[in-house]
């Protein structure tokens, strides 16, 4: 397929965000004899994140990377479950840091490696560059830049996510393919005029999800992971 370039969801799409967060505040919860099981505060900061966003999207409050809107989702989440008063201002800011310590998914590494190998490839993500860098150091993962919410100063499914990731790379939106698990995130892309590929991911959100568990539309390209995904991409 002729695509000059490939720009991919990264939470839930390229890295496993619920492994990642549980594993980074279980030593911590662990420390303070919280029983919470780390998994619980992972689904419930991270039942945050869109709302926090929308306020953004809405015009409630000007762009806000989104580093800053998951420290104060946590300090929502913790006042919600009674622990504010467990964890002080420098504890909460080293436990944001989870979400730059995110593992890929296994085949995470290796198919972007073959995309790369053929086309530009980039995260077109909700989280800010910084976040996104170092997200790509601890997983291994080769970008050839970082776009999405930090340089269009939106967040998607504003179109304007899309359309300046696009514009960033001197490229078309049709020349410009959205990879992602979320069959909500295409549409949105596909609305903007860009390429779309879905990757299931259907353990994203744990055991017994519900969601995004298959395609929902006639995308350009559907495979069961990125490796699948790079073998049915033609070389250009």
């Amino acid at each position: 397929m002729a695509f000059e370039a490939a720009i991919f969801d990264v939470f839930g799409t390229v890295v496993n965000w619920r492994r990642g967060v549980s594993e980074a505040v279980a030593p911590a919860l662990a420390a303070k004899g919280i029983e919470i099981e780390p998994a619980s505060l992972a689904d419930a900061w991270r039942n945050e994140y869109q709302p926090s966003m929308e306020r953004v999207r809405a015009g409630e409050r000007p762009y806000t990377r989104l580093d800053t809107l998951h420290h104060e989702n946590l300090l929502r989440v913790l006042e919600r479950m009674g622990l504010a008063d467990r964890f002080t201002v420098e504890e909460t800011a080293a436990l944001n840091t989870a979400w730059e310590r995110l593992p890929g998914w296994p085949d995470a590494p290796a198919g972007i490696a073959a995309i790369r190998a053929h086309r530009l490839v980039a995260p077109c993500s909700n989280g800010s560059i910084g976040m996104m860098a170092r997200i790509a150091r601890f997983a291994g993962l080769e970008w050839d830049c970082i776009l999405g919410a930090d340089v269009a100063r939106a967040y998607k499914p504003d179109p304007a996510a899309y359309l300046g990731s696009a514009a960033a790379l001197g490229l078309e939106p049709g020349s410009v393919l959205m990879v992602a698990a979320h069959n909500a995130d295409l549409a949105a892309a596909r609305a903007a005029g860009l390429g779309t590929a879905f990757v299931p991911r259907p353990h994203e959100h744990g055991p017994g999800q519900t969601t995004d568990l298959g395609p929902e539309s006639e995308w350009d390209v559907v495979a069961e992971d990125l490796i699948a995904l790079a073998a049915r991409l033609e070389p250009r």
